[in-house]
């Protein structure tokens, strides 16, 4: 009986890591607050649960009247994931500067929880889990593994490809987590920056990078490498304006902090 290829555990490991690196990366360069990553998390998961709260009713009905491929479609999803997720990062992000003492120190970290549960959270660790059952239940010769194997040959053949195709596989789906880990440390990023600078711009900077998820439909249509190629570009150039606009944000309060003592003094 032939067992799935181990290499695609490698996908899910590799993410895990990044998003661990990542955040103790800016806690030994920052010291952040810890309690950024319970404000990440309470942000994330109640913009999920909206998203399946909206979707569980009205999906099919979006894809009977638009397309599965359509703009329609892709609509919906951006639409979702500007108000829910990037506007609830923002919402607690406000909440947390003015309740929770979390400050400038800690918007990398905001950023980095966020891509963190998204990608080594919810998409991760779960499928770590799930990909290392599925090899050791198959390894050996029971009717549990024989059960397995009926049901994964049917509903995930790809897990069987052979090493050269799964490396192909497993490379495009690290590239789009990393993607993800990009955008969603962009928006983190701007949102408690904005809500420490009390410069709600750029939150409206942050919000069109929800809109990512417009691109979802079109995955077959334009191709999945095109895709993916598209997606980590779009990712790179969230973080490098994310930068660029908390810079100019954080230039100008300075200027303004400095104006406004010289007129006291004055």
């Amino acid at each position: 009986m032939q067992n799935i290829d181990p290499v695609y555990i490698l996908q899910p490991a590799i993410v895990i890591v990044i998003c661990t690196v990542l955040l103790m990366y800016y806690y030994r360069k920052r010291r952040f607050n810890p309690m950024v990553l319970v404000y990440s998390l309470v942000a994330y998961s109640v913009a999920i649960a909206l998203k399946y709260a909206v979707q569980i009713p009205t999906i099919n009905l979006v894809i009977a009247n638009f397309g599965a491929h359509s703009v329609g479609l892709g609509v919906y999803y951006g639409l979702q994931t500007v108000f829910f997720e990037v506007g609830l990062a923002f919402a607690v992000a406000w909440f947390a500067v003015k309740n929770g003492g979390l400050g400038k120190k800690d918007a990398e970290a905001y950023g980095s929880g966020l891509a963190f549960w998204e990608n080594a959270g919810l998409l991760g660790i779960l499928s770590l889990i799930n990909l290392v059952a599925y090899y050791s239940i198959l390894s050996g010769n029971t009717p549990l593994a024989h059960t397995l194997y009926n049901q994964l040959s049917q509903n995930s053949p790809g897990l069987f490809a052979p090493v050269s195709q799964a490396l192909g596989t497993v490379a495009l789906g690290t590239i789009e987590r990393v993607s993800s880990i990009l955008i969603h440390f962009a928006w983190g990023y701007l949102c408690l920056t904005a809500a420490y600078l009390n410069k709600k711009r750029l939150f409206l900077v942050a919000l069109p990078m929800g809109f990512v998820d417009f691109l979802v439909p079109f995955a077959q249509t334009m191709g999945i490498v095109v895709f993916e190629a598209v997606v980590f570009a779009l990712g790179v150039l969230s973080v490098i304006v994310a930068r660029y606009a908390a810079k100019e944000a954080v230039k100008s309060s300075e200027e303004e902090s400095v104006l406004h003592k010289e007129q006291v003094f004055s």
